[in-house]
Formats: C-alpha cells, structure tokens, sequence
C-alpha cells in the first residue's frame, strides 16, 4: 500500500501533485492509500509517496471537474478522481461519456458543490461588531456542507473589499482586512455576533416590503432549506408575515401604496411621497424623486438630494449639479434626454446655526430606498446606468466599490444593467487645489464621454 498525502481538504495541487507521482510509479488505485494531514486512515500503509514528476496531459474538461470534486465532502474522491484519471490516460473512459457510472457520480459532486458555493454566497449574513474607536467589523456564521470557504473568499473579498469582515465557519475561518486575507482554525456558532442595529432595521425594510401575492412557499424552501433561516435576519418573519398577509394587504390598499406593474413615473413618484420607511423622511423639506424622460437609454444616480435640492424638490440643481450640468456639455451628453435620480431620496443633514450640514447615508437608509430605485430601472429601462460616488455604486451593486480604483469600469446592477462607477461631481468642489481639479475634471469628463459612446454610438 502507497499513502498519499495532501496538505488539507481543498488541496487540489496537492493531489494533482501526488497525481503526477504516483503514476510516475505505475501505483494502481486500490494501492493507495489518501491521507489529508496528520489524519491516519490506515495503520498498515507503507511510507508516503513524495515523488516529483513532470505535468501529465488530461482530457479537456477534466481539471474544472477535479478542482469542484475536492472540495466535496465524500472522504473517498481523492480515489474516484485517481481512478478516473488512469482510466482516461488507458482510454477505457471518455470524459464525454455522459452514461459512465464513475463520471456521473463525479459530475453530481461538482454540481453539489458549486450549489454550496452559492448558498455561501447567497445566504450568509454580517453583522456588525463595534471595536476599539468606533471601527466597524463585520463577522457572518456559516455552515457549509463542503469544503468551499477557501474557495469562495475570493468573491467575498471582491464584494466586500471595503470592509472588515470575518467569515467564521466549523472549518475553518477566514479575515479581511481590507489589505490582506488571513485564514485562522475552525471556530463554533458562539463566536459569532447574534444581532445587530443593521439587522434591525433590515427586518423593518424587509416587513415593509413584503409581498404575499408573489411568495411561493415550496420554491422558496426548495431554494433556501431552513437549514439557512438561522443565519438569515428576514427569515425569522416569515412564519408571522404569512398569518397575517390578509390583513397587511387590505391595509396597504387602503393607504395606496402598493406598488403596481401599472406604475408609471408619476404615479410612483407620488406613492414615494407617501413612503414613511426611514426617519430620513421628517427633517428632510421633502422627498426629491428622479426626472427625465421615461424612455431614456441613460441614467445618472447620484448619493442624496443637497441642501438646494430639497428646497426645489429637483435632483442635481446646487452646486454639484451645476457642475455636472457643465461638465456633461462638455462630454457631449444632453441632460434632458437623461433619467437623473439619487440612491437615497430625503436629504441627510446635521443642523449647524441656520446651515445645514450634508451627512453620509448609512447602509440601512440606503437599503430602504432601494426599492424605488430598482422600481425607477425597471420602468425606464436604461441601457446604461452611471453611478455617482460610493454611495450610488453600491445601491446599484449591492457591492462596497472604492471609487478611485474602479472608476471607468462597468459592473452590473442588482437588475441586470450596466453600471459605469465614476465620481460624484461634488467630490471636484472639495479639490484643494486648481491642478488636481484640472486633472479630475478631465478624468470626470471622459468617463462620461465613454457612458455616451457605450449608448448612443
């Protein structure tokens, strides 16, 4: 018996590299012995295969389906994936032999992790945790039924790259810190935080937003088992929402507000007027919804309405707005065949003597303006949509995108519409000095010619 060791669960090269050894050897799957660190399977194996060897040709399509098959679970895929391998180097297997028993069962494998990898992605939930002088860190719980937390880190770095966060899971934990990503050992449910102020308010904006008429209960059990409620805030509503969907209904009737596929721009904007989901609603003069044509292939959305756009009730008309109306002259783009909203619709302020001083939306407050947002993509349909700062990135996104190392890029909306990050036109009038303001300007400029071009050319 030959023992092959790999360095933990997920170690493709690992295997890939006792792959290469043991054929090298002429070693025959029922000689070898897997081993995955210090774990023994077999007090009598002989000494460890350690040898190296050159890379061998496999058939197309073989790698992808090794790479998904370690990470599974099943103790013996480690050799049903040697097996697979001698038999395709012997030719008495194909890899487009779709009836074969053995690659059947591999190909199964691999699509139960890749559903794994998406229920990490879909169903884990942060929640906040404040540190030493108010710094933000976000750690979520999960329980994967795979190995795929390495895996999946990547895409949770990318989503979340402006955020501290931890992932705990019975595996093992991974840690960013918005430089680098560290991974620490395996780690149990009460470690993780149970709640948080953003949960709260996320349950409110879900409770609100709630529609009975469009769940499917089956579907949605068959597509988040409650194995999944536990991490998830909303879930834990859902049970009360469904008992009391009748009367909820016949309430927002009655007040006029339920959103319709008949909407139209103005009948949303007067439903909007209505909205009471957050506390921004109060101070602010009033709400300042988007304007422009109901057809029109480009839209920019913005942060938040200013301080002169909540008096006039019209997005982009202080001083950011005058500039952008400048500077879209200048890219050649006419703002009146553009949609032009904000992701948030009250004004945020802090009152200082007779000046009211701009604030900074939080994440809640962005998250229960979302929905007029996605209603205004959907009825107008852009082909385009340019987001204006940090703040419209990640409404659009649903993603944290540092403004300054993605600016000029395309992305794509919780809709399916291409978003192009730039800055906010505010950010200019903050320049300290006129050299920087030159340079950005002309940054700011072609990022609009190029929205322009991707629509009308």
């Amino acid at each position: 018996m030959i023992t092959a060791r790999i360095s933990a669960e997920d170690d493709f090269e690992g295997w890939r590299n006792q792959c290469r050894g043991l054929m090298r050897l002429g070693a025959p799957p029922a000689d070898v012995v897997w081993q995955v660190g210090e774990q023994r399977t077999d007090l009598f194996a002989s000494p460890e295969a350690n040898i190296e060897a050159a890379p061998i040709g496999v058939p197309e399509g073989f790698a992808e389906l090794a790479r998904s098959v370690i990470c599974h679970s099943d103790p013996e895929r480690f050799a049903l994936l040697y097996q697979l391998l001698i038999d395709l180097k012997a030719r008495r297997r194909h890899m487009g032999d779709k009836a074969d028993p053995l690659i059947r069962k591999l190909e199964m494998m691999a699509k139960n992790v890749r559903r794994d990898i998406h229920k990490m992605r879909a169903f884990l939930r942060f929640r906040r945790v404040e540190e030493a002088e108010g710094e933000e860190h976000f750690v979520a719980w999960f329980e994967p039924e795979h190995h795929i937390v390495r895996t999946n880190a990547a895409f949770f770095v990318r989503r979340f790259a402006g955020m501290k966060w931890s992932i705990l899971t019975p595996q093992l934990s991974i840690h960013w810190d918005r430089k680098k990503l560290l991974e620490a050992s395996a780690t149990s449910k009460t470690d993780a935080p149970t709640e948080d102020t953003i949960e709260e308010q996320w349950k409110t904006y879900y409770s609100s937003i709630f529609n009975p008429a469009r769940l499917k209960v089956n579907a949605m059990l068959k597509e988040m088992p409650k194995k999944y409620w536990h991490n998830m805030p909303e879930t834990a509503l859902v049970t009360e929402l469904i008992q009391s969907a009748r009367n909820r209904e016949v309430a927002m009737i009655e007040k006029d507000i339920v959103p319709s596929v008949a909407d139209t721009l103005a009948t949303l904007h007067a439903k909007a007027n209505r909205c009471r989901r957050c506390p921004l609603n109060g101070p602010a003069t009033q709400l300042v919804y988007g304007e422009g044509p109901a057809d029109a292939r480009l839209m920019f959305v913005g942060e938040q309405p200013g301080d002169q756009e909540d008096r006039a009730g019209r997005p982009f008309v202080g001083p950011a707005g005058q500039l952008l109306d400048a500077i879209l002259a200048e890219a050649g783009v006419d703002r009146t065949q553009a949609y032009m909203t904000n992701a948030v619709k009250h004004f945020k302020f802090r009152p200082e003597g007779k000046r009211r001083i701009h604030e900074r939306p939080n994440v809640g407050e962005i998250n229960h303006c979302r929905w007029w947002l996605k209603r205004e993509i959907e009825l107008v349909k852009p082909n385009l949509i340019v987001a204006l700062g940090a703040t419209a990135a990640r409404s659009l996104t649903g993603r944290s995108l540092a403004v300054t190392s993605n600016r000029g890029q395309l992305f794509e909306s919780l809709e399916g519409t291409p978003v192009l990050v730039t800055i906010h036109p505010s950010y200019l009038l903050r320049l300290p000095d006129a050299e920087t303001s030159e340079r950005e300007r002309a940054l700011f400029v072609a990022d609009l010619q190029n929205a322009r071009k991707r629509v009308y050319q």
